[in-house]
This record gives structure tokens, sequence and C-alpha cells, in this order.
């Protein structure tokens, strides 16, 4: 019995240690367990005496907290995220309609959009990794509940502004997810790749969402750029 309370008292409140408040000792639960389960890459695969042992306490104190893994890893890694992804839509919503919505200012407001998605989605990739990526009936509900959700807002904060300036987008719905799909790949760009250049990028991106990406090209041109040699591409990465 002594050996088994030494050993405890090691984990919890060893000498020179400070005893946390349950609330300190929660969130330094939560934050071990986000670690752990982003080194495994998923749910399944993580134990709770691994969380345990990196937090440097007993399974049996995780379980004063938290019931089980699954509501674990909900708090530490799901309800984070929905968070994340609440708070970037809330602030996507933000037009201000005072202002006459000349083409400049277009291009200066997708390029502030696509700014906040990607810092804000380059943050929480592991996160949304081991969510969207993971367990499938975790994926589905998160995405569902949550991500097709904030799309939708999103969209939905275009329609007014459709409505205030009376002029017609082509489904917002698709619009909006098809700016996220790119705002989460120039995160995986910015996280990954050593000549990712943000600014040159954001420009880049901005602009031909707003004029698009390939314009018309009519048969009079297409008979002139016959004779016309293609310039060689740059990554735009590199620039």
């Amino acid at each position: 019995m002594a050996e088994r309370v030494n050993r405890s008292s090691k984990l919890v409140g060893a000498p020179g240690r400070r005893r946390l408040s349950a609330e300190a000792r929660k969130s330094s639960i939560l934050k071990a367990a986000r670690l752990e389960f982003a080194d495994t890459g998923d749910m399944s695969g993580t134990t709770v005496k691994a969380i345990a042992e990196r937090a440097g306490i007993s399974e049996a104190v995780i379980y004063r907290h938290f019931e089980s893994k699954e509501q674990l890893f909900y708090e530490a890694v799901v309800e984070p995220l929905r968070i994340a992804v609440d708070e970037l839509v809330a602030a996507a919503e933000v037009v201000d309609l005072d202002e006459p919505l000349s083409p400049q200012r277009q291009l200066q407001t997708m390029n502030s959009l696509y700014r906040h998605l990607v810092s804000t989605l380059e943050e929480v990739l592991p996160l949304l990794g081991l969510v969207l990526f993971g367990d499938p009936e975790v994926a589905r509900k998160f995405y569902r509940s949550h991500f097709a959700v904030a799309m939708d807002r999103l969209a939905e904060a275009w329609r007014k502004v459709e409505d205030r300036y009376g002029y017609e987008m082509e489904s917002p719905e698709i619009s909006a997810r098809v700016v996220m799909g790119t705002a989460l790949i120039l995160a995986l760009e910015s996280r990954h790749s050593t000549k990712f250049s943000r600014n040159r990028t954001l420009s880049a991106v901005a602009e031909g969402t707003v004029k698009g990406f390939f314009p018309a090209i009519e048969p009079a041109q297409r008979r002139a750029a016959r004779g016309t040699k293609r310039p060689s591409a740059v990554p735009f990465s590199e620039a």
C-alpha cells in the first residue's frame, strides 16, 4: 500500500510541485490529450494511459475529470475546432456596407478574407486533420453540423451583399465552398512549403476569385494566340 501511495505522489503531488486547481488540472489534461491524439493520428489509436503518462498523472485522475476517452477527444479536439471555425466565419461575415463596393474594394475585401481564412486554418490544421480524416462517424457529424454550416453562413453573408448592391452571384453556396477549399490548400502550402509566398499568392488568388481564373477567349484571340509562344510557367510559391 505504501509503495502505491508513493508512486501516486510522484504523479500528482510530488514534493516541490504545486498542486493544481481542478480547472488547471483539466486544462493540462486537455493539452496532453491534444498532443497525444496528434501524435497517433486518431482517437482509436490513442490510449488514456498514454495521455496520463504525457500529463504526468494517473489514469484515475483523468477519469475524475472526464467520463470517457470519447468525451476527452471531443473537449480536447472537436470543441476547440468548432469554436475556431465559428469565429472564422463570424469574422468573414462582417462586411462594411457603408462604403461603395468598388472593384478595388472587392479585391481588398477578398484578399482580407483569404488572409484570415488561411491564417486560421493553418493554426487548426492538426485538429482539422484529426477530426475530418479520423473516425468516420466523428468526421461525418462534425462536417455536417459545423463545417458545412459554416460555409452556408458565409454564403448567406454574400447574399446580403448581393441584395445591398443589386448584383447576382451564381450559387453562393458553391462559391463559399470553393473559397474555403482554396484557403485550405493555401494553409497546407503555407505550413509545409518552404517556397510559399503569402502576399503574392493571396493577391493572385483574390484577383482570380473576383475576376475569374480562366477568362473566355474570343475566336480572334485564339487565332492570334497560335503564333505566340507561351511563356514558361512560374509556380506561385516561388515568386
